[in-house]
């Protein structure tokens, strides 16, 4: 098939090329975490945005620090994330395994759980390595 791409597929346990194999992909996926801890919400119709500038998790295959500005964008429904126990949260992805995209994820996942927010958003705008930068961004709904 000239011209082509081909999709790759990967058996389970395989690694690739550079060394990656699925212990990296799934790294902190489920990793215990401080809980976020949220209050009641006094007001309906409005938005709050929170900037996280000193992000730091560990990569799960070089193990080297990675660093990055979170920012959480949300529209509260019955509760608004506490910004203390937020705070804690976040920090203790300093010493957790976690690839980006992942990290990402598991925030906007963790954030739903504690408020259920109308909408939300987070974004992780990370510090280049070798000439890549990379800005990952996931929603809910």
């Amino acid at each position: 098939m000239k011209g082509t791409a081909r999709a790759r597929t990967r058996k389970k346990g395989t690694t690739t090329k550079l060394g990656y194999n699925e212990r990296h992909a799934k790294s902190g996926i489920t990793a215990p975490l401080p809980g976020i801890e949220t209050f009641p919400n006094q007001y309906k119709g409005y938005e709050i945005t929170i900037e996280i500038p000193e992000y730091t998790a560990i990569c799960p295959k070089t193990n080297l620090p990675d660093f990055g500005t979170i920012t959480l964008h949300y529209k509260p429904n019955k509760e608004c994330l506490e910004l203390k126990s937020l705070k804690m949260y976040l920090h203790a992805y300093r010493n957790l395994g976690i690839f980006y995209e992942n990290a990402v994820n598991r925030i906007l996942h963790d954030v739903v759980k504690a408020c259920r927010p109308v909408w939300a958003k987070v974004t992780g705008e990370f510090a280049a390595r070798g000439g890549l930068r990379s800005i990952i961004e996931a929603k809910y709904p």
